[in-house]
């Protein structure tokens, strides 16, 4: 478990650095588990993340104060929220994606590209949901 805490926190420690929004990681994952195109409902996002609906209810809420999320009633169930990206929520997401790039190159360069290639293939397999 170490491995993968050192891991965490190099790449925590990057998007804290060179992340230009003062996002959190966590409310970056959030922003990110929303799809591009369309919406999610609540619940289906607070599974998508690992969270309880009141607790990502509380992310999106933040995140749509500060214009990187919106939220509008479902027109077939209005207890239902939908979450949707704004233009800034998706900015976010492309900055993250290439600060974690950096990162992927700077670890390739460091155990070598056909090893960190391994390395990705073995990842892949283990993180897959069934």
């Amino acid at each position: 478990m170490k491995m993968l805490g050192v891991l965490f926190e190099e790449a925590r420690q990057l998007v804290l650095r060179d992340g230009e929004d003062g996002l959190r990681p966590s409310q970056l994952r959030v922003i990110d588990s929303v799809p591009r195109e369309g919406g999610i409902t609540v619940t289906e996002l607070a599974e998508r993340v690992g969270m309880t609906k009141q607790g990502i209810g509380q992310f999106v809420t933040q995140l749509a104060q500060d214009g990187y999320l919106v939220t509008e009633s479902d027109p077939d169930d209005r207890r239902v929220r939908i979450v949707r990206r704004t233009r800034l929520g998706h900015e976010a997401t492309l900055r993250l994606a290439g600060v974690l790039r950096g990162l992927e190159q700077d670890w390739a360069d460091r155990v070598g590209k056909q090893r960190y290639r391994d390395f990705r293939v073995v990842l892949d397999e283990i993180s897959r949901v069934d």
